[in-house]
């Protein structure tokens, strides 16, 4: 099987072109487990599947280390756009990705047919219990919702961007314990399908400084829409504009909550290198 190595800010995905590949249903968990481990595979936070759509562009699968298939993500749809420009599958430099998630919109700044960035449409972020999903009224929203776990208090707020989130915002989010309360956050009981969780921290009225531990996958240098919902979530309870750029592990993302209700991500797609695995 080829494939090619991409990253958004360290975000990395093993993408493998669907087009030219013949593909398993029934093995495609298991490859994506076999593809991402970092030390008997190839090492990545996601397998992409680039495949054709009939009621868009493209169609994107991502599927996670753990073998369970994401509705969507930030970076992959970026690297994702920039593969299938750069491989010459379209001339279009904007672009409709058909995903878990929803039908996405893409659109590609390039130069002499490289794609030097990507600002994807990640769509209208949901706040209700049902759109997440999260236990209680389902009508009911999760503003500055506070919970326990293994004894210490929180106060998040959640919603979906396609895939579910869960934001809390710390103090200090370069010291924070992410590695611990990252994993009993996902699996907490409040979420039946699991949750992303951004730790952030406010710098002030436009940046943010996050750390995002991504359901199946653990903590990731990027996170693009765990950024997402970072932003919505501090603009949500007041505590930035709707216009932020958030520092990450990996590097910055820009992100834009508009009038229209979507959020914007607009950011680097790098590839690594291009290979054929057993």
């Amino acid at each position: 099987m080829r494939f090619a190595k991409m990253h958004g800010l360290g975000n990395d995905f093993v993408m493998v072109d669907g087009f030219e590949e013949i593909l398993d249903e029934s093995t495609l968990s298991q490859r994506a487990i076999q593809c991402c481990d970092r030390h008997f595979g190839i090492g990545a936070d996601g397998l992409i599947l680039i495949l054709p759509s009939r009621v868009a562009n493209f169609r994107m699968r991502v599927f996670n280390p753990d073998g369970s298939e994401a509705e969507a993500s930030g970076n992959g749809i970026r690297c994702f756009a920039k593969y299938v420009y750069e491989r010459r599958k379209t001339q279009e430099t904007s672009l409709t990705v058909e995903t878990l998630g929803g039908i996405k919109s893409v659109r590609l700044t390039t130069r002499g047919g490289t794609v030097e960035s990507v600002r994807a449409d990640i769509g209208v972020p949901q706040f209700t219990r049902k759109a997440i999903p999260m236990r209680g009224p389902e009508a009911g929203e999760a503003i500055r919702e506070r919970f326990r776990v293994e004894g210490e208090r929180f106060e998040a707020t959640c919603l979906s961007l396609g895939n579910p989130h869960c934001v809390l915002f710390v103090d200090r989010v370069e010291t924070f314990p992410v590695e611990r309360y990252g994993p009993l956050i996902e699996r907490h009981n409040l979420f039946p399908k699991r949750t992303n969780v951004a730790f952030v921290q406010v710098l002030n009225n436009t940046e943010l400084r996050v750390r995002v531990w991504e359901r199946g996958g653990g903590e990731s240098l990027g996170g693009g829409t765990g950024a997402c919902a970072a932003v919505v979530a501090s603009a949500r309870v007041e505590k930035t504009a709707r216009r932020v750029t958030v520092h990450l592990v990996g590097g910055q993302l820009r992100v834009e909550w508009t009038g229209d209700d979507h959020v914007y991500l607009a950011g680097p797609a790098d590839e690594v290198f291009r290979g054929e695995i057993n």
